[in-house]
């Protein structure tokens, strides 16, 4: 009979999971029946035991200071037993088994400034990516745009009066480390130029035949400059990805006058009613006008209020889209209909409108 082999002991990888739940979700784990959503921002889940889980989701920021932090962990120490998760939106979810503590602890957030909500058919807060404050290829600023938006939309997270629940993304470039591609309204940021070429500097801070290989159009050439080592760039091949400044700091990308912002709607994860859908485009370019981008919030807005003024009960953004006819959307919104709408990438015969039948 084989020796029994010892547990292999690894610090590889996080903690497991189950080190950090409350116990009431221990007891009860695999047995919940149903959740409810007694009021904005409040969750109960009901167990076959009998047991209740009531979540309290608060909007938070991304970036959060250890002052932040440590208020979080007051409250959870204070009403839920020390529990608190945050969710992928970068809501603050605290988790407590008495119902009593629920009304002290949303009059204690909303006392600090914390908007409760974000559940059911609201808006939830913006998943967004690093922007200005800390990425090398953003086009455009994450944090910043963020906050001025949800500022704006703060009754829509704070209720549940919309047709349908709608999840905002923003990405500041089309690397899309956000969930650009699958939201109902998506910010993108875009640059509109390719990146200029050092030619002084590129052949003793980069490694030619790395930078050329991490294109990934084959836009960047090498080529000689005066005798020295450098590249040229294929302006109508480059699609503006910034993949080659992360490898080469002589090819900088980044252009004030011409990055920005683009919109994109229709996008969604869930397979409920329609399958899943991807984005589409819907404003080619916003110029960049920090600090409060209001070009972008009142674009985000009069989309927000039309599909909610004209949307069914449970329709997506994407799925309202998709009825009234895409023509029809650019009326309503009174978005122009520019070339950069036209999908002329040499694979995208699938996306064309091929009928005859064109609804107006």
């Amino acid at each position: 009979m084989a020796d029994a082999q010892p547990k292999r002991i690894t610090d590889i990888g996080p903690p497991h999971y189950s080190k950090f739940l409350p116990p009431i979700i221990k007891e009860n784990y695999g047995k919940w029946k149903y959740h409810e959503i007694p009021k904005p921002g409040v969750m109960v889940h009901v167990s076959e035991t009998g047991a209740k889980l009531y979540s309290v989701r608060a909007g938070s920021p991304r970036l959060l200071s250890t002052m932040k932090i440590r208020m979080y962990a007051d409250l959870a120490e204070k009403y839920s037993e020390g529990h608190l998760r945050f969710t992928s939106r970068h809501n603050v979810e605290f988790l407590l088994s008495k119902e009593e503590n629920v009304e002290p602890l949303v009059k204690e957030l909303e006392a600090l400034g914390h908007p409760v909500g974000g559940t059911g058919n609201s808006i939830s807060s913006i998943v967004h990516t690093q922007g200005w404050v800390h990425c090398h290829s953003a086009a455009t600023d994450a944090s910043g745009i963020v906050k001025a938006v949800m500022d704006d939309l703060t009754d829509e997270f704070k209720n549940m009066r919309l047709p349908a629940k709608i999840r905002i993304a923003l990405a500041c470039c089309l690397n899309m480390c956000g969930a650009v591609h699958c939201s109902d309204i998506a910010i993108l940021g875009i640059h509109r130029r390719p990146p200029k070429v050092d030619k002084t500097n590129i052949h003793k801070i980069c490694e030619i035949p790395n930078l050329v290989a991490s294109c990934p159009t084959a836009a960047i050439r090498p080529s000689s400059v005066d005798g020295k080592a450098g590249v040229e760039v294929e302006e109508d091949l480059c699609m503006f990805c910034a993949n080659c400044y992360t490898v080469c700091p002589a090819m900088p990308l980044n252009d004030p006058l011409n990055d920005g912002v683009s919109i994109w709607v229709g996008g969604k994860v869930s397979n409920a009613r329609h399958e899943p859908m991807f984005s589409k485009l819907a404003i080619p370019f916003i110029q960049n006008n920090p600090p409060r981008w209001p070009e972008v919030v009142a674009a985000v807005r009069n989309i927000v209020e039309v599909w909610a003024a004209n949307a069914r009960k449970h329709e997506r953004i994407g799925e309202w889209i998709e009825r009234i006819t895409w023509p029809k959307f650019f009326k309503m919104t009174g978005i122009e209909f520019q070339k950069e709408h036209i999908d002329d990438f040499k694979h995208a015969g699938l996306t064309f409108k091929r009928s005859v039948h064109i609804t107006y």
